[in-house]
């Protein structure tokens, strides 16, 4: 198993090396200043070529190129050209609220796609196969930015039984923290559900259809056992394939939550960088995110070869 994570993780280097070489070219191909940005646009042209100067972007690409990634070896992803700290430290500071926001979307998500995703197939081609797929499909079509103004609308200023947006930390107050982290996690989730019931469905399905399943019947073991100790352990498999990369989704989608209810996790962070040019934010905090994702997917990997026995990793 360490071999199998050495590899994964030296496999993640040139991944990591890629994204941070498209992210400083698309940054840098987005309209706008960064300097005007932070002078304002009062300033004389003798102000912005200082900040220009004294932030390194009168100098070529190649050469603002190669001091990213010398500084990147050092471990200084640089200071935000806005919020005057390291880039390292504001990211850091925002990763707990997504993580939080993603881990409750998360629950929901399991929740809701499992349950639907056992009880459609148990139940197959009745009236309650057919509502929980209406359901899963009506949770795919719905855009979760759409979907969270729909609840705005409803449940904070119709019936005012939730904020409309803000976060209070669970640490502060876990009620708080529920009121305002629900309908964020609630448009995460419903989405990503509805796919992960489908996918369930029909793997559950066909695992159903499996001679082992038809022997521990006759054996006369429990519909529950049977479903729970041997279909569901087998589905759970593929299954897990699907979760690992929903928990990406998850992390990537609250970039759009997170600005539309004013949450002030990575997503946000992110959102108000590009919009205002700040070139070593943007950089720092793409590069801090897919590093995530790719612990993530390697987590995935891991929990693919303790389920499933058969998997082997030869040593190379």
């Amino acid at each position: 198993m360490g071999g199998i994570l050495v590899r994964r993780l030296l496999g993640a280097l040139p991944i990591l090396a890629i994204v941070s070489l498209i992210t400083f070219g698309m940054i840098h191909l987005i309209p706008g200043d960064p300097a005007i940005a932070i002078a304002g646009l009062s300033a004389t042209p003798e102000q912005i070529a200082n900040i220009r100067r004294d932030l390194g972007l009168d100098q070529p690409l190649l050469t603002q190129l190669a001091d990213w990634y010398f500084n990147l070896l050092r471990g200084d992803l640089g200071r935000s050209l806005l919020l005057g700290q390291p880039v390292a430290q504001a990211t850091m500071q925002r990763l707990p609220v997504t993580l939080a926001l993603s881990a409750y979307a998360l629950v929901l998500t399991l929740l809701l796609g499992l349950g639907n995703g056992i009880i459609a197939a148990l139940r197959r081609n009745t009236w309650i196969d057919q509502l929980a797929m209406v359901v899963a499909m009506l949770g795919i079509s719905l855009p979760g930015f759409y979907l969270g103004l729909l609840m705005i609308i409803l449940f904070a200023v119709d019936l005012r039984w939730l904020p409309t947006g803000g976060y209070i930390p669970f640490t502060e107050d876990p009620a708080g923290w529920l009121a305002t982290s629900t309908m964020p996690a609630i448009a995460l989730a419903l989405l990503l559900a509805g796919l992960l019931a489908r996918i369930t469905r029909s793997t559950m399905l066909e695992v159903l259809r499996q001679d082992y399943i038809r022997t521990a019947r006759a054996k006369g073991l429990s519909e529950r056992r049977v479903v729970l100790k041997h279909a569901l352990a087998n589905a759970l498999i593929p299954i897990t394939t699907v979760v690992g990369i929903i928990v990406s989704l998850l992390i990537s989608g609250s970039v759009v939550i997170e600005t539309l209810f004013s949450i002030p996790g990575i997503g946000q962070l992110l959102t108000q960088a590009v919009l205002n040019r700040d070139y070593p934010m943007v950089q720092g905090g793409l590069l801090i995110t897919t590093a995530l994702l790719v612990l993530v997917n390697i987590a995935v990997d891991v929990c693919y070869a303790l389920l499933d026995p058969r998997v082997r990793y030869e040593q190379p």
